[in-house]
């Protein structure tokens, strides 16, 4: 028969669960429930949810629950005989997450989830359960929410070697940034402005110090190069040092801040690291607007590859969990991590430091005679040359705001400078680093 015809018999309905469900998974039932039939014909047979669980059953979620099977042991999920697919949206590196996620893998079940800290930690461990099991294990909500980028870098940019990734993988600081940027807020004024908008969580630390996007750098990263994941070699600079002053001076020199994830691979080994940059206005990067994730990926035959879209949120996650199920309901799928787990190369981390750019730098100094000398001494012994320099008064007060740009130098000449400077008793608060993004 050929591969453009339909079945003679339709085949049997995929059979769904859902454990945990919360904003995301109202977002699955809701997608499932409205483009039914569109699925159905896409997908090559109907796909249905047979049973859900989550911890409180008498919850309001938005949705009617109704005609699914309640379990309230998530373990029923992995024991039962008329599930085929378990989708884990409960969240968390560990915990009732990872055992599900576990056991549903060894019990032959397919697993789809959105987790990205579960696979940071333990994608490879689950890679290797599901390819004993010969079952799918699928994580596309994982990374840029409804942005398809791991199946483009996994399947169609699959012949290309990649030379670097990067992106803004975050959208609750994507959203601070560009509010800092359009209004000239404060950093802790655009933060409650996103938890206000429910961009930002009440306790926002995974988001601003950079953990949430050097998760899905470290999962961007293994699939791009074929490394092993190591989320502990990725390290992460957030954005709470950052001030008003910030955002002005980068305009001013042409550029926006926004938090990079940046992972590349040289002969000194692989390189992960989370910080604010400098983009250059004429980047793309640049244009990525409030709670927008988008990711660059730069093959050395397909060249530049641009994804941007919906980081989070119920809808875009939503699509990227169905469309794996919508794979899986066609027999689409092969290692997690594009090739088989035995097959990824344990890279050694690269020095961070060793990276040679242009730096931005802003300091807060008191305005007094002999400031400028000592800041101009400090980067001299460290081997660092200065190409501009900006002093501006501060809009708190008497001192001084102190921005320059270095000439390219090693980013560990950069924080011994900073390290010496740092101390002096007229430099006020933390210095601020940042690195300028080539183009």
């Amino acid at each position: 028969m050929s591969p453009y015809s339909a079945p003679t018999a339709p085949r049997p309905p995929l059979r769904v669960a859902l454990a945990g469900i919360g904003v995301v998974g109202g977002g699955v039932v809701r997608l499932l429930e409205a483009n039914r039939e569109l699925i159905a014909r896409r997908a090559g047979r109907p796909i249905d949810i047979v049973a859900v669980s989550a911890r409180d059953r008498h919850k309001d979620r938005g949705v009617d629950l109704s005609p699914y099977r309640w379990e309230d042991d998530m373990e029923a999920l992995v024991s039962a005989d008329d599930i085929d697919v378990v989708v884990e949206m409960i969240g968390g590196a560990d915990g009732s997450a990872l055992t599900l996620a576990r056991r549903a893998l060894g019990a032959g079940k397919a697993l789809v989830t959105a987790n990205k800290a579960m696979i940071a930690h333990h994608g490879l461990a689950l890679a290797a359960i599901a390819e004993e099991k010969d079952t799918p294990l699928k994580y596309e909500a994982a990374v840029a929410g409804g942005i398809p980028v791991i199946k483009a870098i996994r399947e169609g940019a699959s012949a290309n070697e990649i030379a670097r990734v990067y992106g803004i993988l975050n959208g609750t600081c994507n959203y601070i940034l560009t509010q800092m940027e359009r209004n000239g807020a404060s950093f802790a004024d655009a933060l409650s402005a996103a938890q206000a908008e429910g961009y930002a969580e009440a306790d926002p630390t995974f988001d601003v110090d950079g953990i949430d996007a050097a998760h899905k750098l470290s999962i961007l990263a293994a699939l791009c190069f074929g490394t092993r994941l190591d989320i502990g070699a990725v390290t992460a600079d957030g954005i709470r040092g950052l001030i008003a002053a910030d955002i002005r001076e980068a305009e001013a020199l042409g550029h926006r801040v926004r938090l990079i994830g940046m992972a590349e691979r040289d002969e000194n080994g692989l390189y992960q690291h989370v910080q604010p940059c400098l983009v250059p206005a004429d980047h793309p990067l640049a244009y990525v607007p409030g709670a927008l994730n988008a990711v660059v990926a730069e093959g050395n035959f397909v060249g530049r590859l641009f994804f941007e879209g919906a980081g989070a949120g119920a809808g875009p996650t939503a699509s990227a969990i169905v469309a794996d199920i919508i794979d899986i309901a066609r027999d689409e799928y092969g290692p997690a991590f594009a090739m088989p787990v035995d097959a990824l190369d344990a890279a050694p981390a690269a020095d961070v430091g060793a990276r040679v750019g242009k730096h931005y730098v802003r300091l807060i100094v008191e305005d007094r005679i002999g400031v400028l000398a000592e800041i101009t001494a400090a980067m001299r012994d460290a081997g660092v040359s200065i190409e501009s320099f900006i002093q501006r008064g501060d809009d708190e007060g008497s001192d001084v705001v102190i921005a320059l740009v270095t000439h390219e130098s090693p980013a560990s000449a950069i924080h011994a400078a900073l390290a010496v400077l740092g101390a002096s008793d007229h430099v006020v608060g933390a210095p601020m680093h940042m690195p300028i993004l080539a183009l």
